[in-house]
């Protein structure tokens, strides 16, 4: 009975364990889709805003531009792809095709982020210690869990953070924002904890609690949120108020905001690297100027470090691999100088 006991602990570990890769892998094959669509989509908004330019009246003043914004955000027929009727049809194929592959992720994310969700997922990350470790721990166990062969890569999580990191090392930025660069997806742990699925770690990020922005990618999935038609919620400032800072705006829970309260709670960095690590996912706010009007005057300057960090963050990824054991002392003194405590409850 208990050699039969045991080789059924043991199968059931060894299932659990390479269930667990199996399913990090799906994981992070889905967040590299999701970027794939925001690195497509800024390009070509970007391509779209050049050959726009000349035609917008030089004469318009503030006023005006300030009422045209606010039209804008609450336009609740404008397209989301409105940016796309410059784009030769052969690219924009290429943006259907990845959309496609995420689509099906966003709607059960928009129907699931409710302000119930979000509520108790905070209730849950004050009352509950997943795991202590230090950071660069937590860095490997990721790496275990996520770490699979690739066909397009055979590059770890690890080799990924460090790129980021180099990046914005080479650029000489500041200690704190290399940092940022290291740690941003560290909060992908919260797979392996306590989610309820890939729709809560991963993703575009954004304001529960008040109306759903047109600007969110594929907004026509909220409609089967149960806050979509909640009185209480459906407003355009809902439970928040004009200008009430971000700070006070709950945002999908996700990888981003696990990872700031992390990093909140432990940390000194500052201010501006907090931002980029709660945010760097919000596209529909540093991407597309939505909810602009739940902004207080830290945010404009909050708004410039994530547009700092956002080019890292999209475009780091390659295939050059740095040799880790050679620079690992550097980053663990990195993070011995913003992170006090040296073991951390996750």
């Amino acid at each position: 009975m208990s050699t039969s006991k045991g080789v059924s602990k043991s199968t059931t570990d060894n299932k659990k364990s390479i269930d667990d890769v199996r399913q990090g892998y799906l994981l992070e094959r889905l967040d590299d889709e999701v970027m794939a669509v925001n690195q497509m989509k800024g390009k070509f908004k970007a391509s779209s805003n050049r050959n726009t330019n000349d035609e917008k009246s030089p004469g318009a003043n503030k006023e005006g531009k300030e009422t045209k914004e606010e039209e804008n955000e609450e336009d609740e027929t404008s397209s989301d792809y409105s940016f796309m009727k410059n784009i030769d049809t052969k690219t924009f194929r290429q943006y259907e095709l990845a959309c496609d592959r995420v689509k099906q992720f966003y709607d059960e994310q928009h129907e699931k982020q409710t302000v119930a969700y979000n509520i108790q997922a905070r209730i849950n990350f004050k009352t509950k210690t997943r795991a202590r470790m230090n950071v660069w721990d937590a860095l490997e166990r990721l790496n275990t869990l996520l770490d699979e062969s690739d066909p397009d890569t055979e590059l770890s999580q690890i080799d990924h953070a460090i790129q980021t990191a180099e990046a914005i090392r080479r650029d000489n930025k500041p200690r704190w924002f290399q940092l940022v660069g290291l740690i941003h997806d560290l909060g992908k742990l919260l797979y392996f904890f306590d989610s309820k699925g890939q729709w809560d770690v991963v993703g575009d990020t954004f304001p529960v609690g008040c109306k759903f922005s047109k600007k969110i990618i594929f907004s026509e999935g909220f409609k089967k949120n149960p806050d979509f038609l909640n009185p209480l919620y459906n407003t355009k400032y809902g439970i928040y108020s004009k200008n009430c800072g971000l700070d006070k705006v709950m945002l999908s829970w996700g990888h981003d905001e696990y990872m700031y309260h992390i990093a909140k709670l432990n940390s000194t960095l500052p201010a501006e690297a907090l931002a980029m690590i709660r945010y760097h996912s919000f596209y529909p706010w540093h991407q597309e100027q939505a909810y602009t009007y739940l902004m207080d005057d830290h945010d404009k300057k909050m708004l410039e470090a994530v547009r700092a960090f956002n080019p890292y963050d999209l475009y780091s990824k390659n295939d050059v691999r740095y040799d880790i054991e050679s620079i690992k002392s550097y980053y663990l003194e990195l993070i011995d100088e913003f992170f006090p405590k040296k073991i951390i409850d996750f």
